[in-house]
C-alpha cells in the first residue's frame, strides 16, 4: 500500500471534482448519491492511474453509465421547487443524463454515444425528446409553435 498521493492524480481530482459533482448531482437528482458515485470513480480511476489512456474518459464512464442501469429508478430532487430541477425530474433517467451531458458539459452527440454506450441517433432523440419535455416543464412550449 502506497503512503503518499501521486501528485499528478491529486491535481486531477482537484481540477474536476467540483464540475463532476455538480454534473451528477443534476444526473442522479441526489446529493448524496451523487457524492458516493464521484467518490467511486475517484477510487478505482486511483487504482489504476498510471495505465488509464484517458482518464476523463475514464472517470465520465463511471459516473454516468450506472445512472441508465434499470434499477436506478428513484425520483429525482424529492421535495425540491425549484422549477429547473423540477423540469430535469420530468425527464427519463437516459433523457436527464444526455440533456446535462449536452448542454452543461457541453459534449458533442458523437461523445455522449461513447460514453454511454449508446448510438448516436439514440442519443440525438433523447437530446431532442428532453429539451422538448424540459421546454414544456418550464412553461416554454414548443419552440416550434412561436411566431
Amino acid at each position: 500500500m502506497r503512503d503518499t498521493v501521486d501528485p499528478d492524480f491529486a491535481s486531477f481530482v482537484d481540477a474536476r471534482q467540483g464540475r463532476w459533482l455538480r454534473t451528477t448531482y443534476l444526473v442522479y437528482g441526489d446529493l448524496q448519491r451523487a457524492e458516493q458515485v464521484l467518490l467511486r470513480a475517484f477510487a478505482r480511476l486511483s487504482t489504476r492511474w498510471t495505465r488509464v489512456d484517458d482518464p476523463d474518459v475514464f472517470v465520465q464512464r463511471l459516473l454516468y453509465q450506472p445512472a441508465l442501469r434499470p434499477w436506478n429508478r428513484d425520483k429525482p430532487f424529492q421535495g425540491d421547487e425549484d422549477p429547473v430541477k423540477r423540469a430535469l425530474a420530468e425527464l427519463t433517467p437516459a433523457q436527464r443524463t444526455v440533456f446535462v451531458l449536452l448542454h452543461l458539459e457541453e459534449l458533442t452527440e458523437f461523445e455522449i454515444a461513447d460514453l454511454l454506450g449508446m448510438s448516436h441517433p439514440a442519443v440525438h432523440t433523447h437530446g431532442v425528446t428532453a429539451l422538448g419535455r424540459f421546454r414544456t416543464a418550464l412553461g416554454a412550449g414548443n419552440w416550434r409553435d412561436a411566431t
